[in-house]
C-alpha cells in the first residue's frame, strides 16, 4: 500500500478526499493535516463546532468510525518525506507555500490553482492528457525536486475538456462557446451562496471562473513535445453561472469544427471516448468516460449526476448547430465533487502510480 496525506483534511474538499481514499485498494492514509487550529486535535474533535457541538462534516455519507480518531497535524510541520503522496485540498494561497514543500520530496496532487499555469506544470485531466505527464519530468529537473505538483483543472473545465478532446481528435477544433450553470456546492462552504442569494434566483458571475476556462482548455487540449507545451489555438468564450443545484455542473456547449462532423460520427466519438484508458482498469474509472442521452430532457443533475458514481461524464441534447454550418450544440453534465474534485485528482494519482511516477 502506498502512504498517503491528506492536507487540508477539515476542508470540503479535504473531506471529500477522506471519502475517495478510506477504503482505497492502492492508497492508505497514513496523515490527516490541517490549519494550526486543528492540529493537535484528532479528526473528530477538530470538526466539532465549539459552540454547538455540531460536527462540521458536509462532503455526504460520514467515513469510517476508525478515521475521527485520526490525530490532525499542522500542514505546515508536515513532512512529506514520510509518504509517497500528498493529496491537497487546500486554497490556492496556501497551496503556493506549502506544496513545494511537500514536492521536495513525494509526489503532490492538488485541487487548487496556484500552480495550474506554470509552464513545468500539467493539467491532467484522466483520459484526455496522458502524454502531459512528461512535464513532470522537466519540472523536477528544473526545480530539484524528488517529487512533483500535478493539479487537476477546475471543476467547470473538467466536463468541457472530457467533451471537447474526442471532437478536437475526430474533427478539430475551431471555436467553442460555453455557458455554464453551476451547483452551489463548486463555491464551498462560503458567502455568495447562501440560501437568500439563490433561492428563487440565478447568479450571473462567478469569479475568475471564466477566465479559469478559458486558459485551462487550451492547456490541456494543447500539444505536449520535447520543447514544452504548445497550449490549444482555440477560441473559447464562456459565461460561467450559479444555480440552485446540490452538486452537478451543467454545461452547454456549442463547437465549431474544422471538419464536417456529421452527429452520428459525433455520437460515436463520444461514446468510445476513452476505451483505452477504461482497459487500464484503475479502481476509480468510470466504465465509461461519456455516457450519451437521446431523451432530449437529459441529463439533469438529479438523473445523472451520481453516473457511475459521479466519473462519468453524461451528454444530452446534441445537435447540429443552426446558425454555423459546422457547429455541433450539446449539453454535458459533469459530477463537480467527484469528477471535477477529489475523486477525479485520486483518478490522476491512480494514473500516475501506472505510468511509475508514485511509489
Amino acid at each position: 500500500m502506498l502512504k498517503a496525506a491528506i492536507v487540508g483534511a477539515t476542508g470540503l474538499v479535504g473531506q471529500q478526499f477522506v471519502l475517495a481514499l478510506q477504503h482505497h485498494p492502492w492508497f492508505r492514509i497514513e496523515a490527516l493535516a490541517a490549519s494550526r487550529r486543528a492540529a493537535g486535535q484528532t479528526y473528530g474533535e477538530a470538526l466539532r463546532d465549539p459552540a454547538s457541538g455540531a460536527r462540521q462534516w458536509y462532503a455526504g455519507p460520514e467515513p469510517e468510525a476508525s478515521l475521527w480518531d485520526l490525530p490532525v497535524e499542522a500542514a505546515e510541520d508536515l513532512d512529506a518525506s514520510r509518504f509517497d503522496v500528498v493529496f491537497s485540498g487546500v486554497d490556492a494561497e496556501a497551496a503556493r507555500v506549502l506544496e513545494p514543500q511537500y514536492a521536495k520530496h513525494c509526489a503532490v496532487i492538488s485541487t487548487a490553482s496556484a500552480f495550474r499555469y506554470d509552464d513545468d506544470v500539467p493539467i491532467l485531466v484522466p483520459g484526455v492528457n496522458p502524454e502531459h505527464v512528461q512535464l513532470l519530468d522537466v519540472q523536477r529537473r528544473q526545480r530539484g525536486w524528488r517529487g512533483f505538483i500535478a493539479p487537476n483543472p477546475n471543476c467547470t473545465t473538467v466536463g468541457l475538456v472530457i467533451t471537447l478532446a474526442p471532437l478536437q481528435r475526430h474533427f478539430g477544433l475551431e471555436a467553442v462557446v460555453m455557458t455554464s450553470m453551476q451547483a452551489v456546492s463548486g463555491a464551498g462552504r462560503r458567502g455568495g451562496v447562501l440560501a437568500l442569494d439563490l433561492l428563487d434566483n440565478l447568479i450571473p458571475y462567478i469569479p475568475n471562473e471564466e477566465e479559469k476556462v478559458r486558459r485551462e482548455t487550451c492547456k490541456i487540449l494543447g500539444r505536449c513535445s520535447a520543447a514544452g507545451l504548445e497550449p490549444a489555438p482555440l477560441r473559447i468564450s464562456a459565461t460561467c453561472t450559479r444555480v440552485p443545484v446540490l452538486d452537478g455542473h451543467t454545461e452547454s456547449v456549442l463547437a465549431l469544427t474544422q471538419q464536417p462532423a456529421p452527429l452520428a460520427a459525433v455520437r460515436e466519438a463520444f461514446a468510445r471516448f476513452g476505451e483505452d484508458f477504461v482497459r487500464l482498469g484503475l479502481p476509480s474509472s468510470p466504465r465509461q468516460f461519456i455516457v450519451v442521452h437521446d431523451d432530449p430532457f437529459r441529463p439533469q443533475p438529479r438523473l445523472d449526476r451520481d453516473c457511475d458514481d459521479g466519473m462519468a461524464t453524461v451528454v444530452g441534447r446534441l445537435r447540429a448547430d443552426t446558425a454555423f454550418e459546422r457547429g455541433v450544440q450539446y449539453v454535458v453534465l459533469s459530477h463537480n465533487t467527484k469528477m471535477g474534485a477529489a475523486k477525479g485528482a485520486v483518478l490522476a494519482a491512480e494514473f500516475l502510480v501506472h505510468r511509475g511516477y508514485i511509489g
